[in-house]
């Protein structure tokens, strides 16, 4: 049984993904949050698998939240399309991905499952979207240092990268190359460990924001 935390600042909303959630037979809402405090306060109180969590709210906003707590549980963040800045800044303070808010039910669901184990949930209608906003005009010092390192990738590697990129999870990935799941992770962990990345998340970021130099 997955534990869950629903953060967001409006009730019927909150009530609503607590009942999604609830529905399922794995999965069970022991917090909800109306604020980034809150939520903090929660976590402690109940030690959830995960906490979905909202951005813009009032008292502390999901970002900050989202930093303090990113040690201790799994971040899946609820979006809409114009809050892409925010979702940018609650990846780089630890969240485990992110969905937007009108997503379908199961799709929430299993959302909250691949995040509590470990893996990255990156909406596929909104990535590329977040990508291209923030992608720098000018090469990074970052930038620079990735470039080799994702050159040194193996060809099979590469084509990893870009199916993660397009926010596919280890099944659907598996499924597109005709290879077993194991592979796919391993694969996944060579990638993480060649690239100094300590989840898929920031593979996401940096491949779409350096495919062009490839």
């Amino acid at each position: 049984m997955l534990r869950v935390v629903v953060c967001d600042d409006e009730q019927l909303l909150r009530e609503a993904l607590a009942k999604i959630i609830d529905a399922a037979p794995d999965l069970s809402v022991v917090g909800v949050a109306a604020d980034g405090r809150q939520a903090v306060t929660a976590v402690d109180q109940h030690a959830p698998d995960v906490v979905l969590m909202d951005i813009r709210m009032p008292v502390l906003d999901g970002i900050e939240a989202t930093r303090r707590i990113a040690g201790r549980t799994k971040v899946l963040v609820l979006t809409t399309y114009d809050l892409d800045a925010y979702v940018y800044a609650a990846l780089q303070a630890g969240a485990g991905g992110f969905l937007l808010k009108d997503a379908p039910s199961e799709r929430l669901r299993d959302g909250i499952r691949i995040v509590a184990s470990g893996q990255a949930v990156l909406a596929p209608e909104a990535t590329a979207r977040m990508i291209a906003a923030f992608r720098p005009a000018m090469p990074t010092a970052e930038d620079q240092r990735l470039l080799p390192a994702i050159h040194g990738l193996s060809p099979r590697e590469r084509e990893v990268c870009e199916l993660i990129a397009e926010g596919l999870a280890n099944d659907d990935i598996a499924r597109r190359l005709t290879i077993s799941r194991h592979t796919v992770k391993v694969h996944v962990s060579n990638i993480l460990g060649k690239l100094g990345f300590s989840d898929r998340v920031h593979v996401v970021l940096a491949w779409s924001r350096l495919r062009g130099q490839l």
